[in-house]
């Protein structure tokens, strides 16, 4: 985990190397600090002049202001170590999703990753900083501090080494109970933010249906079990303070009652004032050390977790990748479904698609009409291989997509999904997401073919009109014909319409349709819908049910021949009737 973790440390090893240098520097000098002023005191009880005094002062602020350089660069640098490891971290991670398919995605769920990207990154870059400052401060300030106490004191230092066995027994004990805890609250963060995200995108409705108090007591209910599990973990971590504070405090007391016992029964032979002052300072830098070790102990006990969270994203393999030697080009649209079953995991009872046959000609329009769940989205999906097929091959301009380059064949199909998705920025902006080097023409041609230029001119800014991130200032009709300009100027070979104009009127779906045969005749269109009017203009229809493929043929034949297709026709022109 740290081997991997550390990889994205990179171009900001140099500052992370200097702070334990700097912190080792800033160390020796407060450690040889006590020991002046011991040389310091004992001079004055000897009676000594203004010059010793000089001396000795001047010795004391050249290594205070040497200490005060050297903690001052390295805070400097592990600043800079650690905000930047974040940094590359959380680039990492973001790099790794780009490339992960739908099914790691699922695997994982969008709120777990946000959770990993943000929470679990910061957890990192704490422990980051204090294992190249903290933890090596405070065992250098132990060992240090130890050693220039036994230099003036002797046998007197050992008093401390009979706390650390209790100390470590007890830190032991704190890791067993707490790591269970951590590992658990960290996927209920998940599901904390998984309320949150969908609370937020769906408050629409959530509004509309009245459901606030519901969804603060949902948000409630996920907010106490963390609390709870954090609750647990944070009194056990407690624990660190008076258990380490009762070690540092019975040395201490230990040191007080032995050294005023030594200094009275030798006389100040063996031991002095002066020293039993400094080996209190250097006690007091023990407890200092020994609190400084807690803390880091408590944010690794708490980082491991995130860090293990992170580097499993970081090992995921995306299970659709480009093959060696890929196909490049993508001769045309035909698409061809050989015997092609499909489940979203391993783990699932029944295929989502099941023995599907299909063979469509480059140009021609497809139809695709089923209830929910009968997997049509499932279908349209396989193509661009967004999911690879369980079993049998999909081919696209001949070629199983297997074969393909994923860009050149992503290229070459053009998707707008239902939920399709517009991005703060100009609407220019965002059509050029189908092309980033179209003109202004190209653009206005496809938002003419998506009927959308009309409603964009109409706008005080036009092309340059900004939009909010989610195409929140637009309607759904109009989100869904930006998507499908977009679309159009990739230029695709095979472009999929999944239930994309169910906001646009029946006269602009018409519009849309026409335009698309007129000016786009080479190109495979296949459009899934929910209403007849929108495919029965199509050159076949397929009817879809529990992921089947049950009835293929024009609007003619099927009228003639399939139940399911006459009963969503006779219900949706009754419904228009009635209008």
């Amino acid at each position: 985990m740290l081997r991997k973790l550390f990889r994205s440390v990179r171009e900001f090893f140099a500052p992370a190397a200097a702070t334990p240098i700097l912190v080792s520097f800033e160390v020796i000098g407060e450690c040889v600090i006590p020991l002046v002023m011991t040389k310091l005191i004992q001079e004055i009880q000897n009676g000594c002049g203004q010059d010793a005094i000089m001396k000795y002062g001047g010795l004391l602020i050249l290594l205070a202001g040497f200490s005060l350089v050297m903690g001052w660069g390295a805070g400097m640098t592990c600043a800079t170590a650690s905000t930047g490891f974040a940094r590359n971290l959380r680039k990492d991670l973001f790099y790794a999703v780009q490339g992960f398919s739908f099914g790691n995605i699922d695997k994982f769920s969008t709120s777990s990753l946000v959770t990993r990207l943000t929470t679990d990154v910061t957890n990192i870059q704490m422990a980051f900083m204090m294992l190249i400052r903290g933890a090596i401060r405070s065992p250098l300030m132990l060992v240090f501090s130890f050693f220039m106490a036994y230099y003036i004191g002797g046998p007197m230092a050992f008093v401390f080494l009979f706390t650390i066995p209790v100390l470590f027994t007890g830190l032991a004990l704190v890791i067993k109970f707490t790591m269970p805890l951590f590992r658990r609250v960290f996927k209920k963060y998940d599901a904390l933010n998984e309320s949150i995200q969908e609370n937020v995108q769906a408050m629409r409705v959530v509004k509309s249906f009245v459901r606030e108090d519901y969804e603060k007591k949902k948000f409630n209910a996920a907010a106490e079990d963390v609390c709870i599990d954090f609750t647990r973990a944070e009194k056990i971590l407690a624990l660190n303070s008076p258990i380490m504070q009762f070690c540092v405090y019975t040395g201490m007391v230990a040191l007080s009652s032995i050294g005023s016992y030594v200094i009275i029964s030798t006389g100040g032979e063996a031991l002095d004032v002066a020293r039993l002052s400094s080996l209190m300072t250097y006690s007091f830098q023990i407890l200092m050390s020994l609190m400084m070790l807690s803390m880091v102990f408590v944010m690794i006990t708490m980082s491991i977790e995130s860090g293990n969270r992170i580097v499993e994203v970081l090992e995921e393999q995306s299970t659709i990748t480009s093959p060696e030697n890929a196909v490049k080009t993508v001769k045309d649209g035909s698409i061809d479904f050989d015997h092609v079953s499909f489940r979203y995991s391993e783990r699932a009872e029944r295929m989502a698609l099941a023995n599907v046959d299909l063979h469509i000609r480059s140009g021609e329009t497809i139809g695709i009409l089923g209830g929910t769940g009968s997997s049509k989205s499932t279908l349209i999906q396989l193509i661009s291989r967004l999911y690879d097929a369980t079993e049998g091959s999909v081919k696209v301009g001949g070629v199983d997509v297997r074969d393909y380059d994923l860009v050149a064949l992503r290229d070459a199909v053009s998707v707008v999904l239902q939920k399709n998705v517009l991005f703060a920025g100009t609407i220019k902006e965002n059509l050029r997401w189908g092309d980033i080097q179209a003109t202004d023409e190209e653009l206005v041609h496809a938002c003419e073919l998506a009927q959308a230029d009309e409603f964009i001119r109409q706008f005080p800014d036009g092309y340059d009109t900004h939009i909010e991130q989610g195409g929140t200032n637009v309607s759904g009709g109009q989100k869904q014909r930006l998507c499908i300009a977009r679309a159009l100027l990739k230029k695709p070979k095979v472009l999929i319409l999944d239930d994309s104009t169910s906001a646009v009127d029946t006269k602009t779906d018409a519009l849309i349709r026409k335009a698309f045969r007129e000016f786009l005749p080479e190109t495979t269109k296949i459009i899934v819908a929910q209403r007849v009017a929108s495919v029965e203009d199509a050159d076949r229809i397929l009817i879809m049910d529990k992921g089947t493929v049950v009835a293929v043929g024009n609007h003619d034949e099927l009228m003639k021949t399939n139940a399911i297709y006459q009963e969503i026709y006779r219900s949706q022109t009754k419904g228009g009737d009635k209008e």
